[in-house]
């Protein structure tokens, strides 16, 4: 059985096709693509349809991550085949969960960051659409990071399972 994660921002040109990239990187080097899958949306459909912004694809490439997106926009159908929904912010993380057709829905939804521990409080991964180059560096970073952790909680999963 397939474990499915998305990674959910406002527009799904940034943030969560970043995040998209990086964790099924993690997913791919930790042997485990044939058992988890992974997508991103975004709140809202503004951008449904384009490919990631430029400057994501710039920073994603330079670091050696893939970078064919199109974006789309979430919708709480989705919820029932999703094992994780991981929001890039607060506000996504609310939109989320106001959108969830059931308590347990809720529950899938979660911050990226709350899987870095040195985090601290600061759980929101900043939108860099307004910003230069060094905000999508900077996301990137935040990113890689909480991946791994958020790789370790999908391996307790998978491995609960298998049990």
């Amino acid at each position: 059985m397939t474990y499915r994660v998305c990674f959910v921002c406002t527009g799904n040109i940034c943030r969560s096709p970043m995040a998209e990239s990086v964790f099924r990187a993690r997913v791919e080097e930790a042997g485990l693509d044939e058992l988890v899958d992974v997508d991103s949306a975004g709140t809202g459909d503004w951008h449904e349809g384009d490919g990631a912004d430029p400057r994501t694809v710039t920073v994603l490439e330079e670091h050696g991550y893939g970078s064919d997106h199109v974006a789309r926009q979430f919708r709480a159908s989705w919820f029932s085949r999703l094992d994780l929904v991981i929001a890039l912010d607060s506000g996504h993380l609310k939109a989320l969960r106001r959108l969830a057709p059931t308590p347990e829905d809720a529950a899938k939804v979660r911050l990226l960051r709350s899987y870095d521990p040195a985090a601290g409080d600061d759980l929101d991964v900043p939108d860099p659409y307004y910003g230069g180059m060094d905000g999508f560096e900077a996301c990137l970073e935040m990113v890689e990071t909480a991946s791994h952790g958020l790789l370790a909680e999908v391996r307790q999963h998978l491995e609960g399972r298998a049990a």
